[in-house]
């Protein structure tokens, strides 16, 4: 299951800060142009798809992610690379490297990371 990009920015403050109610999830996306009832709609639409879990015992309903962070980004990582690089993982990180974003911190982390999968 893909989610968009909206339940994506809601499944990155779940997985962040855990269980969560609309509101605190609300407060956590602080976008000025989103309200709050839409965001409470997304959840709902989640929940019936099956990649948020809801508890109701109190007043306040709390939500947990049921998808998994790691293998949620994989499978977006997998399409992505397949559909924007034509299946080249080489082009991604060079692509990705080649913006500058990457700090000396990263770099050097991005290195011995090689080296190990030389090794």
């Amino acid at each position: 299951m893909k989610p968009t990009d909206s339940e994506l920015e809601i499944l990155q403050v779940l997985w962040s800060n855990g269980q969560s109610s609309v509101r605190e999830v609300f407060e956590s996306l602080d976008k000025k142009d989103v309200g709050y009832t839409t965001i409470l709609k997304l959840m709902q639409i989640m929940h019936d798809k099956g990649m948020v879990s809801r508890d109701t015992s109190s007043k306040t309903h709390l939500y947990t992610a049921q998808l998994v962070k790691e293998e949620t980004q994989g499978k977006i990582l997998d399409k992505m690379i397949d559909s924007v690089y034509n299946g080249s993982t080489s082009r991604l990180v060079m692509q990705a490297l080649g913006n500058e974003r990457a700090s000396k911190e990263e770099l050097d982390e991005i290195k011995a990371f090689l080296k190990s999968l030389e090794n």
